[in-house]
């Protein structure tokens, strides 16, 4: 795998406790907070702890643990900002950008969990 990562990209730097945030969960192998630059009334970060650049990267490389460690987060997350359809929520949007096609803006995995409101299309379609 060719991904190099960048160990003083805000998020690293959240990790570290150089950069405050509002944490909303933190387990032993993920950390999740509300985005500084909200886009819905619920928008949170859910970022691994270790050092992967992008969904795949996490997804070939982090141990089991992590990855179970992840995903449960996200369950969590969602029920815990009410948007989860299962705990009586209107739903979610749930959003990975990776490298520079997918518009990626910071180079540590994060997942988007975006809701409390209609979230409209997904994208437009574009030549």
């Amino acid at each position: 795998m060719g991904y190099e990562y960048d160990d003083q990209n805000i998020f690293a730097k959240i990790l570290r406790g150089e950069i405050p945030n509002e944490t909303r969960l933190e387990t032993e192998h993920t950390l999740a907070f509300n985005d500084i630059d909200p886009k819905a009334p619920v928008h949170v970060l859910i970022i691994p702890k270790g050092p992967y650049v992008c969904y795949d990267h996490f997804a070939s490389l982090a141990t089991e643990a992590e990855i179970v460690d992840f995903t449960r987060s996200v369950a969590d997350v969602c029920r815990m900002t009410g948007v989860a359809p299962g705990s009586g929520g209107e739903g979610y949007r749930a959003i990975a950008n990776a490298g520079d096609h997918g518009v990626q803006e910071v180079p540590h995995y994060h997942l988007h969990i975006m809701g409390g409101r209609g979230m409209g299309p997904m994208i437009s379609r574009q030549g």
